[in-house]
């Protein structure tokens, strides 16, 4: 067993909170609160279809406490980029992943030992989330946000290294959008290990996927759409067609009725990000299928309309929390048959199944969500990036 302190050691302590690892080391870290400030929002539960469904009643309040951690003599390791501190612990707050009910499940600890470290002889800044290169939304509503909180602590300054997933097409693009800057881009992967003389992490305010306002707030002010001319306002948006990717199975049909009420089809995965944000910001409504893309609502504009379609054993949170975020919005689910009401919040099951729900049903529900105030498809579109 190596000594606790050994550079290769896994870390033998895991505070909870990164306030508990600077008490703990305070030679070495430091946390600083960001302006934005702590808040906590409590959202109505959505309207939908089945009602009542106790998942939603467990997702309603938020809380956001951005900050950014130094850690002097840091380390940061593996594909999550864990945050290891000089006396061998693991910072949990800044370092969190899929699924963990315990930090003994954090995958720091599937190897016995850590691998060796590529020391860096200056900063090391951490924008790596636990879905890095793997997940649009991710990329966006964990990564930029780190980078949102380096800036607003740090302006003007260049890390030398920044620790980002930016080889995927989409985080090629967002790092180019989001003007993210550093001596060296590094794309955290299983091997990553490096040693900092200044390690900087950002925390992840996003940890519970519920979209703390300010988010969605910075999005809009420093990813702006730019054209949005003789885009659709009413939009659909597809997951394609292939088996076990959560695709709407009757969306042939439902895009047949669509199209007579002035819908187009939008597929996220063959145009640029820009491209994605330029058709948000112009649609006042959204009908699809859970997935990735539909973090693009960020940049809808005040009063968009959104009908999302779940299958009946996994339901989330995500994109209802953004469209809160967007004034004057409406928000409306449809969950296809053998929903359990029940169900609770972390029982997350079958999560690429496919989606089937009667297309009936899913123009019942839009309906209803068109039923209020009537859009006037002759205004003129707000585009510029006005924040909520």
């Amino acid at each position: 067993r190596l000594d606790p302190t050994h550079p290769r050691a896994v870390p033998h302590e895991v505070p909870l909170r990164s306030d508990d690892t600077a008490r703990l080391e305070p030679d070495d870290v430091q946390v600083t609160r960001s302006a934005i400030g702590a808040s906590t929002l409590t959202r109505d539960e959505p309207v939908g279809d089945p009602g009542g469904l106790r998942f939603w009643g467990e997702v309603r309040t938020v809380e956001s406490d951005p900050f950014v951690l130094q850690v002097r003599d840091g380390r940061l390791v593996g594909e999550s980029a864990a945050t290891i501190t000089p006396g061998g612990r693991l910072d949990l707050q800044t370092s969190p992943f899929f699924g963990i009910h315990s930090w003994r499940e954090h995958p720091v600890y599937l190897r016995p030992r850590l691998p060796e470290s590529t020391v860096v002889d200056g900063e090391v800044l951490s924008l790596a989330s636990h879905a890095s290169g793997r997940n649009y939304y991710h990329s966006i509503m964990d990564a930029l946000p780190r980078w949102a909180l380096y800036r607003e602590a740090f302006p003007g300054r260049v890390p030398d290294v920044a620790v980002v997933g930016h080889t995927a097409r989409w985080d090629t693009q967002l790092v180019e959008l989001a003007g993210i800057e550093a001596g060296r881009l590094v794309q955290p992967t299983t091997a990553l290990s490096l040693r900092a003389q200044r390690l900087v992490v950002p925390s992840v305010d996003n940890h519970s996927t519920l979209a703390p306002a300010w988010i969605t707030r910075w999005l809009r002010e420093n990813l702006p759409a730019k054209d949005t001319a003789g885009r659709s306002r009413r939009i659909y948006v597809t997951r394609g067609d292939r088996p076990h990717t959560r695709r709407y199975e009757q969306e042939r049909e439902l895009v047949e009725v669509l199209a007579g009420r002035g819908f187009t089809v939008v597929d996220p995965g063959a145009i640029t990000v820009q491209d994605q944000i330029d058709h948000f910001a112009a649609a006042d409504v959204v009908v699809a299928p859970h997935g990735a893309a539909l973090v693009n609502l960020n940049f809808c504009p005040p009063g968009v309309r959104v009908l999302e379609l779940f299958a009946p054993r996994y339901l989330n949170p995500v994109y209802w929390a953004i469209t809160s975020n967007i004034p004057d919005s409406r928000y409306r689910y449809v969950v296809g048959d053998g929903v359990d009401p029940e169900r609770p919040l972390r029982r997350m099951q079958d999560v690429q199944g496919d989606i089937s729900i009667p297309v009936a049903r899913v123009l019942a529900g839009l309906d209803e969500l068109l039923s209020g105030a009537p859009l006037d498809d002759h205004a003129p579109l707000d585009t510029t990036g006005e924040t909520p």
